[in-house]
């Protein structure tokens, strides 16, 4: 067993008090003798009692330290709330002011053909309230809601020789709000453009965005599917240098077999789609001279300057169009993107991510 007393004076960092055998019986007279003894004896008590409270204090941190260890190990407890659902790609905007390329006849029958403020000017947005020329005597009803759409021509792009219909333009939703026996009046619900007298009113489609789920990385050099191939014809707002989240229309639809959610890999001839101009020839010919000191000439060749045909390089320059010239179909994927909406031969597509920018007239491929 360890000695109490020698734990206590070696945490108080002092000499133990040894036993009575320490004493010189002989020298020391009877009196002062018992006066030494009676010290000794309480020496000894306040010793055991300070070895009693320290060991209990040692328990008691021995004791903590074990339940701090015990719940360091356990890990903290972890309250998960609920599960988030998958989100949708593309919101209402996206949805439904996307616009699209159509090939077959739109409906012209139902139109808008009035405005409360139309004494105040030619636009109107949302909250404001419009007339159509349908009321009872076609079944409209207080509560329903129409599409706006605004036909706005015919598509052509150098980037296809695919007929592949006209543009149609959404502009916005209604509610109707009163209802006569040959017109009804409609507040604009959703404006994404300006609303114009003349804009043809169209029974609402339902339309159910793809859902998010997570996606491969992005392989920029990665094999063509052998699925359709198309062409990026336009955008929405005309826009030419696209990124993530433009709308953009392609010419492949449910004649390619193409479905929303679909989707397609954008990509482009390698060497192909610098927006900058770029030089006509090489840097430097090999023909150029006079690099080379009058005084040392260290050699008439540039470092820039392409190299000489022939096992002796005693050939033509090899021009960069002689370097590429035999080599396979080499593509770069710069993007990728899901569909939303399909039409005879076209489709409206959402560019979901983008390695580097878009143009119109890039590919697209099914994946």
């Amino acid at each position: 067993m360890f000695n109490n007393r020698k734990i206590v004076f070696a945490l108080l960092g002092r000499t133990p008090i040894r036993p009575m055998a320490c004493f010189n019986l002989r020298r020391v007279p009877f009196g002062r003798l018992n006066k030494k003894i009676q010290t000794q004896e309480n020496i000894v008590k306040v010793v055991n009692h300070s070895t009693r409270r320290t060991i209990i204090s040692l328990a008691a941190i021995a004791a903590f330290a074990l339940t701090a260890f015990g719940q360091r190990s356990s890990g903290p407890t972890m309250v998960y709330g609920p599960e988030r659902p998958n989100l949708p790609v593309a919101g209402n905007t996206n949805m439904y002011c996307a616009g699209y390329i159509q090939y077959g006849p739109v409906s012209t029958g139902n139109r808008i053909i009035g405005a409360s403020g139309e004494a105040d000017g030619y636009n109107f947005t949302q909250n404001g309230d419009v007339y159509i020329n349908m009321g009872s005597n076609k079944g409209v009803n207080v509560g329903d809601t129409f599409s706006v759409v605004r036909p706005r021509g015919h598509v052509e792009s150098r980037w296809t020789s695919k007929d592949v219909g006209f543009y149609v333009q959404e502009v916005g939703a209604l509610q109707v709000i009163k209802v006569k026996s040959n017109h009804a009046i409609a507040r604009i619900k959703t404006s994404c453009e300006s609303f114009l007298l003349g804009d043809l009113v169209q029974p609402t489609e339902n339309r159910v965005s793809p859902i998010a789920v997570p996606r491969p990385a992005l392989d920029l050099y990665g094999d063509p599917s052998g699925k359709a191939m198309g062409r990026i014809l336009m955008s929405r707002g005309g826009a030419e240098t696209l990124s993530t989240n433009s709308v953009v229309y392609v010419d492949l639809g449910a004649d390619a077999s193409v479905s929303v959610g679909d989707h397609m890999t954008v990509f482009r001839p390698l060497g192909k789609g610098n927006p900058l101009q770029i030089p006509l020839k090489e840097t430097v010919s090999e023909r150029d001279e006079g690099y080379q000191s009058e005084t040392y000439r260290g050699g008439k060749f540039s470092n820039q300057g392409s190299r000489k045909s022939g096992d002796h390089a005693n050939g033509k320059m090899v021009t960069t169009y002689d370097a590429k010239s035999g080599r396979p179909a080499l593509r770069k994927i710069v993007g990728e993107a899901v569909v939303l909406n399909v039409k005879e031969r076209s489709a409206t597509i959402l560019i979901t991510r983008n390695a580097q920018e878009i143009h119109t007239g890039d590919w697209v491929e099914l994946q």
